[in-house]
């Protein structure tokens, strides 16, 4: 007979956490998803954010006009000039739930971090932690490690500048196989520095300033020359906008609130998005759609606001409910600010609203053009049974980003049957689908999304992401390029990145899209099996496991089996993200790989080939020193 289950509940069951133990334990109430550092949302990011918008709060209330970022090896250094935290209250600041100066609405009136929770998750999540304040030629120094104070030492006097500086590294026994990519990091600070004009912050020794606030912003990251008028720039006393429509498709938005990035909008970028729309019908009296108005737009908004609320610690989305001031709701606030400053500059700028209403007149005519293709196209996909022919589908979906697990949801994109195969046995079927090219796809570089619908391909990948319409219920979290290691796949991959470079380019720049990186080189012996992504990881294998172990090169994804497969895309998976820095442009990116210029484009693909290149290398002596200078992740 099986054993019964103890039901008993007592007082010997109630456990009560301290705050480090809690966070520890909970880090996903507090940061969000952990992460290894290849999402720009992962843990060790909001750490840096948190230290970084205590900053940020000094000098809002003018206090430092300088904020210096340090990371090497992991460790992250902040320095800030502000009033530096009251020297009796130091550690309570950094080791004590709920304790701050944000409490006190005088002192911090429109600040990003009211939970006093910030910097304490940062304490509890690092092995190591250190804060000094200094205020007038005092200086206070505490140390400590996982939350716990290992040294307080005494105040003494110092020449430094007043301010606080705060060092941690993410505990990386939370934060498994961690490593910071600059490229997140520098959008980071780009984006505090156009929110804060006046403000110089300092990454590893450069500096970044944006005098022009949102227009720098919408100016950086976009193709200015594809633009269809200039970039009209409105600001308020607690309000700022920018706007323009280019020639990509959908839509980009950039929305804040008192200097926080939510990624994920709220009620600010909805009423935004509402107010432009309203504002532009009631100019052109005419009732346009507002997909037709939006499409194509470029857009930023930056409110501050008191005591605004969040509908998660990590502050990516507004949420519906917060303590407005007296007078209109925050809708009206936005709606009130767009038409007092939007309609009078549209009036006063007869070429800029020509182009707009141009914009939105072609935007109508590609709608009603694409009806009848569309409507094909979906029935089409209907019929081909997408879910059996091109999809083998993960048994959960999670297109709701409030769903905890909608992070492990992900799409492996791979061509040929013996790939897709091994991925398929070997995936988690509760969470990683698989769809299956047939062939190279179509170099859709300059093609109008038109052909999305009319090529089999491309429609059935778009209905299985379900972006049909735009990306808001995008089906996976990850989509993910899994192709072979040589010429072959890395064209087809350069086509892969095309199609949502020039058609869903928002998956990109929200950090959707990923490459795989699958080992080069498998080296065993009787005892070990190591897997090699580079050549020096497979000389450091040979090293390792001496005399002449048995050394295997993958070419392709077919050569590896399914059981060996799901080493690679379990908890050890390798992703590599696709990401756009804020001063490329698409359209230079996609002539370039893409274009009328093949041997220009063949010198790319050979020469960034890892297979190929060691290929070509020389054998180099297994038990020859091996050279690490090479350059590394931050």
């Amino acid at each position: 007979m099986a054993e019964l289950i103890n039901n008993d509940y007592n007082e010997d069951n109630i456990r009560s956490l301290d705050w480090k133990e809690h966070i520890r334990l909970r880090p996903g109430m507090y940061i969000g998803k952990l992460g290894d550092g290849s999402s720009p949302d992962d843990g060790i990011y909001v750490l840096l954010k948190e230290v970084i918008d205590n900053c940020i709060d000094e000098f809002v209330m003018g206090n430092g006009k300088k904020i210096e970022i340090n990371i090497k090896d992991g460790k992250v250094n902040i320095q800030d000039y502000g009033r530096g935290i009251p020297l009796g209250k130091v550690i309570d600041c950094v080791s004590k739930i709920n304790t701050g100066g944000k409490y006190d609405s005088k002192a911090f009136q429109k600040s990003v971090g009211l939970n006093g929770v910030g910097t304490k998750a940062v304490n509890a999540l690092s092995s190591h932690f250190l804060v000094q304040s200094v205020r007038d030629g005092e200086m206070k120094v505490a140390e400590f490690n996982g939350g716990n104070l290992v040294k307080d030492h005494p105040i003494e006097k110092t020449n430094l500048r007043n301010g606080t500086m705060i060092s941690f590294i993410p505990d990386n026994s939370i934060f498994k196989n961690y490593h910071f990519l600059k490229e997140f990091i520098i959008e980071q600070v780009w984006n505090y520095a156009y929110l804060n004009a006046g403000l110089t912050l300092e990454f590893n020794g450069e500096k970044y300033l944006s005098k022009n606030g949102l227009h720098d912003l919408l100016s950086h990251k976009s193709d200015v020359e594809s633009l269809r008028y200039p970039i009209i720039h409105l600001k308020g006393e607690d309000l700022e906008m920018a706007i323009s429509h280019s020639n990509a498709y959908g839509e980009e938005y950039y929305s804040f609130v008192n200097g926080q990035y939510t990624t994920q909008g709220g009620t600010h970028l909805v009423a935004f998005k509402e107010a432009i729309v309203k504002v532009i019908r009631d100019f052109y009296k005419k009732n346009f759609e507002a997909s037709d108005i939006r499409q194509s737009i470029v857009g930023a908004i930056s409110i501050r606001v008191q005591e605004p609320v969040f509908e998660s610690q990590t502050k990516t989305k507004l949420g519906s409910q917060f303590m407005w001031p007296e007078g209109p709701s925050l809708k009206g606030f936005i709606m009130d600010f767009v038409k007092e400053k939007l309609d009078p500059f549209l009036h006063k700028n007869p070429q800029v609203s020509e182009a707009l209403l141009k914009r939105i007149q072609q935007s109508e005519r590609e709608r009603k053009d694409m009806a009848g293709v569309r409507k094909i196209a979906n029935e089409r996909a209907k019929s081909a049974n997408l879910h059996n022919k091109k999809l083998r589908d993960c048994r959960c979906h999670f297109t709701d980003e409030k769903n905890p697990n909608y992070i492990h949801s992900t799409l492996f994109i791979t061509e040929g049957d013996s790939a897709s195969g091994s991925i398929t046995k070997s995936r988690n079927v509760e969470s990683q689908a698989v769809f299956s090219l047939k062939g190279k796809p179509l170099n859709c570089y300059s093609l109008t999304k038109k052909i999305v619908y009319e090529n089999e391909e491309f429609n059935l990948l778009q209905h299985a992401l379900n972006i049909e319409e735009d990306i808001e219920n995008l089906r996976y979290n990850k989509i993910v390029i899994a192709t072979d290691a040589d010429v072959d796949g890395m064209h087809i991959r350069l086509l892969i990145l095309t199609f949502f470079l020039q058609f869903f380019p928002e998956v990109v720049r929200k950090g959707h899209l990923y490459i795989l990186e699958t080992p080069l080189f498998r080296v065993r012996n009787k005892q070990e099996t190591i897997y090699c992504y580079s050549d020096m990881e497979r000389q450091l294998a040979i090293q390792k496991l001496k005399g002449k172990p048995e050394i295997t090169r993958f070419k392709g994804l077919g050569e590896i089996s399914p059981a060996e497969f799901g080493t690679f895309i379990g908890e050890n998976i390798k992703l590599e993200p696709v990401i756009l820095k804020g001063d490329m442009k698409i359209e230079g990116i996609l002539s370039y790989y893409m274009g009328k210029n093949t041997m220009e484009r063949q010198g790319f693909i050979i020469n960034n080939l890892k297979i190929e290149k060691d290929i070509v290398t020389p054998e180099i002596d297994p038990l020859a020193p091996i050279n690490e200078n090479a350059e590394s992740e931050i």
